[in-house]
């Protein structure tokens, strides 16, 4: 599809500069006009209010999403909004709302979507190449936060939309919708492992945000899955996702290599191509494709804000369960 330049306009110095950023320059008819700090308010008001820009791509931390979103709405740009959506289900309906009211384009940044192993693993599942899905098994343990110990932040503050289960979950049960269908029933229980942490100036500070948590799921498919995650382990192991059908087993191990086994003996596998940097950069370049025909045609795509506000809920009922700090290292 061919068409005028997508303006890109990003607020979000951390992943919106080392990803988003990139992966719109490097698409054919993006332009990134300006990549501002999610901490300067004048700097965000600015460049929601350009009238040289078609998006603004939101990728401050969670608790500041709605006041972005908004602002950004409020100038009448489309809007691409990083996961988790809201800090709960209520935030998000809300502004939801406001984006359906408003015409506006919106997006979700539920960038894995547009993975090739994740795809595949889509095309697999939902063509019925394994049958039936009765259950979905998901561990994910990796040492981001511990080893070296990552500094006191909003990551590690629930009320700033800190934890696990919205910076790596999020990802987790959008899989699963994406996939799967609906979560009709969850349950999780948080964990803790780090439960103080210095900030930058050395000053000690209690952490309430899960680092780890476990969860069960029931889908509408009739499904079951088990996640099963940390960021604070002392030592980082390789994903690994096993889907169980009535026909056969898709295993992922470390998104890089799919294998299915079926009843009758027969093998199947499928690697993703050598790459280089950040993972999220090559889905980040296909999803900026589509992200771009999606403005230019004016039409909202899936992941969409509805898909944001669906995951929330589910992640709402994740963090309501139990949390137990677990003893110090």
């Amino acid at each position: 599809m061919t068409g005028p330049s997508v303006r890109v306009g990003v607020i979000g110095t951390g992943f919106g500069a080392r990803v988003v950023a990139p992966a719109f320059a490097a698409t054919e008819g993006c332009e990134v006009v300006d990549v501002v700090t999610s901490r300067d308010d004048a700097a965000v008001r600015t460049v929601c209010h350009r009238t040289d820009v078609d998006l603004i791509s939101v990728h401050s931390p969670p608790f500041l999403h709605a006041t972005h979103v908004r602002e950004a709405m409020a100038a009448g740009h489309a809007v691409l909004c990083d996961k988790p959506f809201g800090l709960d289900a209520s935030e998000s309906a809300a502004v939801l709302a406001e984006a359906d009211a408003a015409g506006i384009v919106h997006l979700l940044n539920f960038e894995f979507r547009h993975d090739p192993v994740r795809a595949r693993l889509h095309e697999l599942v939902t063509g019925g190449a394994i049958g039936a899905i009765e259950h979905v098994q998901w561990t994910h343990v990796t040492s981001g936060s511990r080893v070296p110990l990552r500094p006191y932040g909003w990551l590690f503050d629930q009320a700033l939309g800190g934890g696990w289960i919205g910076a790596w979950g999020s990802h987790a049960v959008d899989a699963l919708r994406w996939m799967l269908g609906e979560v009709v029933a969850a349950r999780g229980e948080r964990r803790v492992t780090v439960t103080e942490r210095p900030d930058a100036q050395g000053r000690a500070h209690a952490v309430d945000a899960e680092d780890g948590f476990t969860a069960r799921l029931e889908l509408e498919s009739g499904a079951t899955a088990v996640l099963d995650s940390t960021f604070a382990a002392t030592a980082s192991l390789a994903p690994r996702l096993v889907v169980t059908g009535s026909d056969g087993v898709v295993e992922c191990v470390a998104d890089a290599r799919l294998t299915v086994r079926r009843t009758d003996g027969t093998r199947e596998t499928f690697a993703r191509p050598d790459t280089d940097g950040d993972p999220h950069l090559v889905p980040m370049r296909r999803w900026a494709e589509v992200v771009r025909d999606a403005v230019r045609a004016g039409t909202p795509v899936a992941p969409t804000f509805a898909d944001g506000w669906a995951c929330d809920v589910v992640l709402d009922a994740l963090r309501s369960g139990p949390r137990r700090p677990s003893p110090p290292a």
